[in-house]
This record gives C-alpha cells, structure tokens and sequence, in this order.
C-alpha cells in the first residue's frame, strides 16, 4: 500500500472541494484530516515514527504550507482520539480541534466540546478557558455527572476557585471585591456556569425598620430561580450562614414568584471552611473561594 499518495491524494481532494462547496469546507477538513490521521497511523505501524517527518517534507514541497510533522502528528491524533466512540462535532473547527489534542485527559476534552458548541465558543475564547482551567476546577461530583452524561444541577458548573480579574490592587476589600466584578460581569457569570443573568448590585431590602444591601442579585433562567451573591475577604464564618439565608429567605417570601424555584445562595469567600459547610442544614447555601489574576 502506498501511504504517501493515498495521504496526498486526500489533501488535495480536499482543496479542490473547498473551492467548489465553500459552505462545507469545514466538515470536509475534518473529514480529511481524519482519514490522513488513519493512514499516518497504519504508516507508522509499517515505518516507524520517522515517516510522519519524511511525508511532512514532500508534502510541504509538493503542495505547500500547512503539512509540518507537528500538523500531521495532530490529525494522527486526531484520528486516535475519535476512531472509537467519541463523535466528531463538525461544530468545531479544526484551530480548535487543535487545541483540545493539546490535552491528555478525554473527559476534559468532552467537557471542552461540549460547552464549546453550546456557547458557540470560538478558538480564542476556548483557549482562554482551557487557560484557566475551568475543567479542573469543577467539583469532583459534576465530573463524574459529566461521565455518566446524568442531569446537571445549578451549583454543578460553579467554578471553585472562582476566577476575579484584578488590575493590579494589593489590598482588597468587599467594596473593591464587588467593583472588579462588576467591570467586568459577562466573565464573572460564565464562571457560574450558565443561565445566569445580572439583576443588581447593593440591592436594598426592608427588614422590618431597617434596610439591608444584598452584594449581587442574579436570576437564572435555566433554572428559574433567584441567587443572592454575598462577598467576603475572609475566611468562612458561622454568621455569613445566617446573613445570606435571611436574605434568600426574603427573597422567597417577597419577590418570588409562585411559579418560581426557591432562590438559591452562593457566599464567595477568600478561604473556605469545610467544617462550617458540613453543618449548613440548608442545602441551597454554597460556598466558593475566589482567585484574584
């Protein structure tokens, strides 16, 4: 079997059916990619790992940029990677197919697919969540939720720590806290997962004679339901468990409506404190440590 033309044969069909079907090229560079992966992989089997650079060579000579032995290793891997199971999402282009082959861990890669078709990502911005490791900082229990594909809950895409862009600031207080977050508030809601919307900041609420300030008030349209936000500088304490249930309480009992989920409450705080959490009787309190980068 001739590999070498068999793999120049496919690169070129491709090119010429991008020129006559632009609207498809996509789907065919995958397709492409896919079966020159396959056949890199038979090659290799028969030659050894060297015919990825000695095909590199005469492909870049005889058809031009874009066939290093780096490019040809990653469609080989991206034949490896999809070959069993996995579906290939044509959704995705192939920058960023090359992003994700970066990753070892095939349950990260699914995670990255996913999330990148449902929020329609572009390479750019999938790289800077892989940047920052969104993946890894998924609770332990949405991982395995992500394996078995069972249904999620509002607090499974909560990023912990949660990712707060600074600008340089070496002491932080509440105020400050809540003033990098609102400058930039579509990166702080991502970091919550999805179907977070921004409601307010300081909303006032009456309790009898005296007006108390929630920090951020959220709704979540995916989940129907209110989340109060409360911010603090500290460690985790008893009381925070407290102020925030009064607060989600109030809003259950004066805002929401009947047709409404109960509100839920997520206290970001700069340490967390396992102990205190275990003895929240209220399961609809979380708590989540930020980062500041």
């Amino acid at each position: 079997m001739n590999y070498y033309d068999n793999i120049k044969q496919e690169l070129i069909n491709n090119e010429i059916y991008k020129k006559v079907k632009d609207y498809s090229k996509n789907k065919s560079d995958l397709e492409t990619y896919y079966k020159v992966g396959k056949i890199l992989f038979e090659a290799g089997k028969h030659y050894g790992e060297s015919i990825i650079r000695e095909y590199s060579k005469k492909l870049t000579n005889e058809l031009g940029k874009g066939y290093s032995t780096t490019n040809l290793k990653y469609m080989r891997q991206f034949y490896l990677l999809f070959e069993k199971s996995h579906a290939m999402r044509d959704q995705l282009t192939w920058t960023h197919y090359r992003e994700l082959l970066k990753l070892k861990n095939i349950n990260e890669i699914e995670y990255y697919i996913k999330i990148s078709i449902e929020q329609n990502l572009s390479y750019r911005e999938l790289r800077n969540k892989i940047k920052l490791k969104e993946y890894e900082r998924l609770d332990n229990k949405t991982k395995e939720k992500l394996i078995q594909k069972q249904e999620n809950s509002i607090e499974d895409y909560i990023k912990n720590p949660i990712i707060i862009k600074n600008k340089g600031y070496e002491a932080i207080s509440e105020k400050l806290l809540k003033q990098l977050i609102l400058e930039d508030i579509p990166s702080f809601l991502k970091e919550l997962g999805s179907g977070f919307s921004f409601i307010d900041s300081e909303y006032k609420i009456r309790i009898g004679d005296r007006y108390n300030y929630i920090d951020l008030l959220l709704f979540n349209i995916e989940f129907n339901c209110y989340v109060v936000i409360e911010l603090k500088i500290t460690e985790l304490k008893k009381e925070y468990i407290g102020q925030i249930e009064t607060y989600m309480n109030y809003i259950d009992k004066n805002i929401k409506s009947i047709n409404q989920d109960k509100t839920i409450g997520i206290i970001i705080v700069r340490k967390d404190n396992e102990y205190i959490m275990e003895y929240c009787s209220d399961p609809r309190i979380y708590s989540k440590v930020y980062e500041l980068v």
